[in-house]
């Protein structure tokens, strides 16, 4: 069956965009192998609008009820499922998908997110969302007057460490190398500030435990050292889920899709994306809804005017 859009991605951001198709009468197809995206696994967030706190598992099942409610006519939801390549056919795309099914569409939105890089140390696996997390905006709060670690070097490190200081005792930041990769400004406003630390050539060794973290050890050189810490905060970049593009999009130097953040549109006429997929500035679960609607709005005036 041909469909005017393929939407690939079961988050904020794609299921956003199946509500909007739904309502606008596209028809579309709704591809996801999974629910809720990066948040899924979070024990609070309280940055979602309109809910004040509320699990990841949560936001996955309010995001499904929400694309499910519209199935039908106008939306076909295939999941779990997983798109495995795409081809630009000329008039449309062929979607082949992991059952082997091949689907067609006249236009596509990436909202496929992207996976944070994992800690690789002994017990990060096991202290997962027990004190080691990967979002501060949406875990910080939880550490309110506690020590905590930030590890990494780059812009998000230091955004992550800021944030965390209007809650925390005290944040240190490990940089597995002597220089940051932050930039000058951002990396002089943070050191600036009383409880934050940085330690330069430290790489994370072990993370420490009993139900939850109580400590990082790390190496710089002269040996181990322990930080006694309630969180640990990883900020050591996102491997985005754009295996399965190919080439048919330009893709920056991390392999996230090009976008023009007016419209969301990628470097091909016929596909958009929005949220962690993109190379938008910010990522967070509320700015991925508002890049999908942006980018159905630009997609429905495509299709109405092509």
């Amino acid at each position: 069956m041909s469909y005017n859009l393929a939407i690939v991605g079961g988050g904020p951001a794609g299921t956003a965009a199946a509500v909007y198709a739904a309502r606008k009468r596209l028809k579309t197809i709704f591809i996801t192998d999974e629910w809720g995206g990066q948040s899924a696994v979070s024990p609070d967030i309280q940055n979602w609008i309109g809910d004040t706190s509320l699990s990841g598992a949560e936001l996955a099942k309010k995001l499904r009820a929400h694309a499910e409610s519209y199935a039908g006519e106008w939306l076909t939801i295939k999941s779990p499922e997983r798109v495995i390549s795409i081809t630009d056919t000329g008039a449309s795309f062929d979607i082949v998908l992991r059952n082997k099914e091949t689907v067609q569409a006249k236009t596509v939105l990436i909202s496929s997110g992207a996976n944070r890089r994992k800690l690789d140390v002994p017990g990060a696996a096991e202290f997962d969302q027990k004190g080691l997390t990967y979002c501060a905006s949406c875990d910080g709060p939880l550490f309110a007057d506690q020590d905590v670690v930030v590890i990494g070097g780059g812009n998000a490190a230091f955004e992550s460490a800021l944030q965390l200081l209007a809650y925390c005792k005290n944040v240190t930041l490990l940089n597995r190398s002597d220089t940051f990769r932050a930039d000058e400004v951002t990396v002089e406003k943070v050191l600036a500030k009383p409880n934050m630390h940085a330690i330069k050539n430290a790489i994370p060794t072990k993370v420490l435990g009993e139900k939850f973290v109580n400590g990082l050890v790390y190496s710089d050189g002269t040996g181990e050292h322990t930080l006694p810490v309630a969180g640990i905060f990883v900020e050591i970049g996102l491997v985005p889920n754009t295996e399965w593009l190919g080439d048919i999009v330009q893709l920056n130097a991390v392999k996230q899709v090009i976008v023009d953040p007016r419209t969301q549109k990628s470097s091909h006429p016929r596909i958009w994306a929005a949220g962690d997929v993109t190379d938008g500035l910010y990522h967070q679960n509320n700015i991925a809804t508002g890049d999908a609607v942006k980018a159905l709005e630009d997609i429905y005036l495509y299709i109405h005017h092509a």
